[in-house]
């Protein structure tokens, strides 16, 4: 099949086919061996990125920074204390500005409608490195970890263990639902995903063969390819602390949850950054069968695959 992502924006992995999904794995895979044997190329020579950013962030940042950066393009760091954005400046205008003088825009923040926004007026691809409903870029480097270990990943079970209704647990639903990836949601039931994105998965999984879950049971990482947790706290949220960790207790992934799985084999998975001691012990996270430093690692060459792919014909 044949087809171009170029000039394409990443909001939200719904608006990619499975398709296109593997060609992004795949193309981040052979930048990553690229990287690996030292290859250095500036296919991004001449251009320039908009790194929008109203939350902090390590990975993120640092991804999007070195993979443009390292291909001989000019990333530009803008704080909301740098730049107007909604603020003495309609964040349409803002948008119209950026589009004129830079080739893309990457957007970590708050609402999905700011990143749509600046996709619509600015002309150029705009990249969601993190919006309070979604986390695209981690589900394709959870995927393309995902992939490193078990070679096809369809038919495999990841359990998310945690906060359901969070951008990486929207995300994963999404991602494995396309590529065939049966996936459970375990969470209490006041943090159950929102019944229309489950609907949506759910239409999606059917097309896939994927079966995808929402459950309270922690006993439900039962023969579990891999489990995964997020921080109990999200960004923003930091007044529900003491109501989160009372609530998430029950679902930390520790020693004894890996061994429910009933697989020796099954891998832990952290975006990051982790608590260590609340969602995950740290026997687990910095044990063997964590994965959580190759996911960050992957984080980069999927967003240069996604970069690549959008800018570069």
């Amino acid at each position: 099949m044949s087809f171009s992502l170029f000039g394409r924006s990443l909001l939200t992995l719904l608006d990619f086919t499975p398709e296109e999904i593997k060609h992004l794995l795949k193309l981040a895979g052979k930048i990553k061996a690229e990287s690996k044997k030292g290859k250095v190329q500036k296919r991004f020579q001449g251009k320039t990125l908009a790194m929008i950013f109203e939350k902090r962030s390590t990975r993120t940042r640092c991804a999007f920074e070195t993979a443009f950066g390292e291909e001989g393009g000019y990333p530009v760091f803008l704080s909301t204390s740098d730049i107007q954005l909604g603020a003495k400046e309609s964040l349409e205008d803002t948008a119209r500005v950026l589009g004129r003088m830079f080739s893309a825009i990457q957007f970590r923040g708050f609402k999905q409608e700011t990143a749509e926004t600046l996709a619509k007026y600015s002309g150029v691809p705009v990249y969601n490195g993190l919006t309070d409903l979604y986390h695209p870029t981690q589900a394709l480097a959870d995927l393309l970890t995902l992939e490193e270990n078990f070679g096809d990943v369809r038919g495999k079970t990841l359990c998310y263990i945690g906060d359901g209704r969070n951008n990486v647990a929207h995300s994963l639903m999404i991602i494995c639902a396309k590529l065939g990836v049966n996936v459970t949601i375990i969470t209490p039931p006041e943090l159950n995903p929102e019944d229309d994105l489950c609907q949506k998965v759910n239409a999606l999984a059917k097309i896939s063969g994927a079966n995808i879950g929402v459950t309270s049971d922690i006993n439900a990482v039962k023969d579990a390819d891999a489990l995964y947790t997020d921080v109990w706290v999200s960004m923003g949220e930091e007044d529900k602390k003491e109501e989160r960790v009372k609530l998430l207790s029950p679902y930390q992934v520790n020693q004894k949850l890996m061994e429910k799985t009933g697989k020796k084999e099954t891998i832990f998975l952290h975006c990051l950054p982790a608590v260590k001691g609340e969602e995950v012990t740290a026997d687990v996270i910095d044990g063997a069968q964590s994965r959580a430093w190759d996911q960050a690692e992957n984080r980069k060459h999927t967003i240069k695959a996604v970069m690549l792919a959008t800018l570069v014909k």
